[in-house]
């Protein structure tokens, strides 16, 4: 496929799947930072090291504000926006480094939601085009 060739193939489908996971996530994410925000303000850990306080209202804001912004995302990407791709890839790229630093917490959701990084990552660096022809 060519930059002015417009046609749209059977691979625009991954591109709406990286849209609807973009959407899908979003949501959980704006869920768990309300969540956040209207519960506790500190929450404590015991580690190995000791214990751990954790300020639960910024780690609220992040996940409200990275979830919102996953939610606008998605729903430009199913319009066919250049811009929400580029958008796209850089949160799910910093999601996934997000999770390669919680792979000792939680190894099999980590592994799992970076699985599902990738393929949104390919999705949009591969087929994201297509989502553009779809629109027209």
């Amino acid at each position: 496929m060519t930059d002015t060739d417009t046609t749209v193939t059977g691979w625009v489908g991954w591109g709406v799947f990286a849209a609807v996971v973009l959407i899908i996530s979003g949501i959980i994410d704006a869920f768990h930072g309300l969540q956040a925000l209207i519960g506790p303000d500190t929450a404590y850990f015991l580690g190995e090291a000791g214990l751990f306080s954790l300020d639960i209202q910024a780690w609220g804001w992040w996940h409200l504000i990275s979830g919102l912004l996953l939610l606008l995302v998605g729903i430009a990407l199913l319009g066919g926006a250049t811009w929400a791709r580029v958008i796209a890839i850089i949160l799910v790229t910093l999601n996934a480094v997000g999770q390669l630093t919680l792979m000792a917490a939680q190894p099999w959701l980590s592994i799992a939601v970076l699985a599902l990084d990738v393929l949104v990552i390919y999705a949009l660096t591969v087929h994201g085009r297509e989502l553009k022809a779809r629109r027209s």
